[in-house]
């Protein structure tokens, strides 16, 4: 069959299995089954071996050393940097910031911001479907400083109300920090409409990226945000590793979020000066061969395709979408005209954690809860969900795999 003209190369998905060791193995019996790409993803031995070849050859602390291994070692570092870069379409390497996570990114930029900049009657808004990561720093920013947090409601079917959203904008509105993909439902949020809209009344905009660098290209130049976060683990790197990007004149213009090592410029008892950008946000000692890594997994999902990638997910959550819907028993959690690597459901008579357990007695992993969006489950009226998320090493065999799971659940619990 001839590829339609403009659309993506199919992959060769047992070719890319291959590069996966981790997905070689049985769990109780079964074919490991991997659905849990939302949680993490797996790593290719292109980035198992870059750790490897990091520790055994060239590790070292980095910056101000004049040795050898030093000056690799750095080397290195910032060619991870200049690559994270690239990948988001940042301005300068100056904006891109190194942190554990996105948790973290977005804790930095409430304290180095929001703790400075906020005051009372001064608006945060976040949406009603954000990770709890996005809505507890804000909360705590709103306790220290008298500004008020604002919530964009969502449809039963998990899409912002942006009518709602631009009713709650105003002249109070500082900043807006809104989740690009659901992590509980794969909503695809418009997030160049919500940044424009909140520039508008003269906000920045903070974009939660995790669960959309790996499944879908991102240039924050084009969205025009003025800070967006990830998480390496979730795009085929190691776990400790993060990133925030931020624009250059906004990150001049915020507080260090820590203090000691890289961040200082110069000590004395009476005064300290700070570092430059990147450093001033990155105290201590980095996770060097955490970045080392993650510039593999850019690497190797760059070799791939992000275009190939996201056209393999979505023929897969379709898939797995109206493979369930025919058990009656299944109800989807969230329905969103634009998703991304995410099928959420329930099932009645069933709880999401029974779910999971006989999944899990097939090989078959998913994950089961609220997923760190709690108000997401009291905005639905339920207390959890299963969740399949999807990766590009997974097929359509798995998704027939995880529907037959789901019917030998029905079957178990009656």
């Amino acid at each position: 069959m001839s590829i339609a003209q403009g659309a993506p190369a199919p992959l060769d998905v047992d070719a890319i299995r291959q590069e996966f060791p981790i997905l070689h193995q049985d769990v109780r019996g079964k074919p490991l089954v991997y659905l849990d790409n939302a949680a993490t993803t797996q790593k290719p031995q292109a980035v198992i071996d870059r750790l490897t070849e990091y520790y055994t050859t060239i590790n070292a602390n980095v910056h101000r050393g004049v040795h050898m291994l030093s000056q690799k070692a750095t080397d290195a570092f910032e060619s991870g940097r200049e690559a994270v870069r690239a990948y988001l379409n940042a301005r300068d390497d100056r904006e891109v910031i190194f942190v554990r996570g996105t948790s973290e990114a977005i804790n930095l930029v409430a304290h180095g911001y929001g703790r400075n900049r906020l005051e009372p009657g001064d608006e945060i808004i976040i949406s009603s479907m954000e990770h709890h990561s996005n809505i507890v720093p804000w909360q705590m920013v709103c306790e220290e400083t008298g500004a008020k947090l604002r919530v964009i409601p969502m449809t039963d079917s998990g899409e912002l109300l942006l009518e709602e959203y631009a009713r709650l904008l105003s002249p109070r509105t500082k900043l807006v920090s809104v989740v690009h993909v659901s992590n509980s439902l794969g909503t695809v949020n418009p997030v160049r409409e919500v940044t424009a809209m909140a520039h508008q009344v003269g906000a920045l905009v903070m974009l939660d990226g995790a669960q959309a660098v790996q499944h879908i290209p991102v240039d924050v130049q084009e969205l025009g945000c003025d800070f967006f976060a990830f998480s390496g683990h979730k795009l085929y790197g190691p776990t400790g590793i993060g990133v925030l990007w931020g624009r250059q004149e906004v990150l001049e213009d915020m507080a260090p979020y820590q203090g000691g090592g890289e961040m200082i410029r110069t000590v004395t008892f009476e005064k300290t000066t700070y570092n430059e950008l990147p450093h001033r946000f990155e105290a201590g000692t980095p996770d060097i061969a955490g970045v080392v890594a993650l510039e593999a997994a850019l690497e190797w999902v760059s070799s791939v395709g992000l275009d190939r990638i996201a056209a393999h997910e979505a023929d897969l959550v379709e898939y797995a979408t109206q493979s369930l819907s025919f058990n009656r028993r299944v109800q989807l959690i969230g329905e969103a005209k634009e998703r991304a690597s995410v099928v959420s459901f329930v099932m009645e008579a069933a709880h999401p954690h029974d779910i999971g357990t006989i999944l899990d007695s097939e090989g078959i992993a998913v994950r089961t809860g609220h997923h760190c969006t709690q108000p997401v489950m009291d905005r639905l009226g339920i207390a959890a969900t299963a969740r399949a998320s999807f990766a590009v090493y997974n097929t359509r065999d798995e998704v027939d795999a995880l529907v037959s799971g789901v019917n030998k659940v029905a079957e178990v619990l009656g």
